[in-house]
């Protein structure tokens, strides 16, 4: 898990290699053991390859720079949602508050309440 200094250096990394990749990323936050990124999705990219570009990208950089004791990886899965325009802003500002909001529940926990929410189902990489 990455401390609070390992996330913020970690969350500039990926900041700099979007920017590499021409891919325009709003914001994004590095919590202990997830991360949230509000981007604009290039036409000529899908999610799954921006995903997996962020995720390789960055677990080489923690683990090279071994900004934790032992390897980093990823988890399997990723959630992907689209944003309409108007709701952009309030994703942000969902996102710059991310300490905020773990404080009173845990990702598991709001991310559940969110599927419910929605109506989604969840597909859970671990059980198949």
């Amino acid at each position: 898990m990455l401390d609070k200094r390992a996330a913020a250096l970690a969350s500039k990394n990926l900041t700099e290699y979007s920017r590499e990749k021409r891919i325009y990323m709003k914001i994004n936050y590095f919590n202990a053991d997830h991360t949230h990124a509000l981007i604009d999705l290039p036409t000529s990219m899908c999610i799954e390859d921006v995903v997996k570009l962020f995720k390789s990208s960055s677990s080489h950089w923690i683990n090279e720079l071994k900004l934790i004791n032992g390897r980093f990886a990823w988890g399997r899965g990723y959630g992907a949602f689209s944003v309409s325009e108007s709701n952009v802003s309030r994703v942000a500002r969902y996102i710059a508050d991310q300490e905020e909001h773990h404080r009173v529940r845990t990702f598991a926990e709001e991310l559940k309440e969110f599927i419910e929410r929605h109506g989604l189902r969840w597909k859970d990489e671990g059980s198949r």
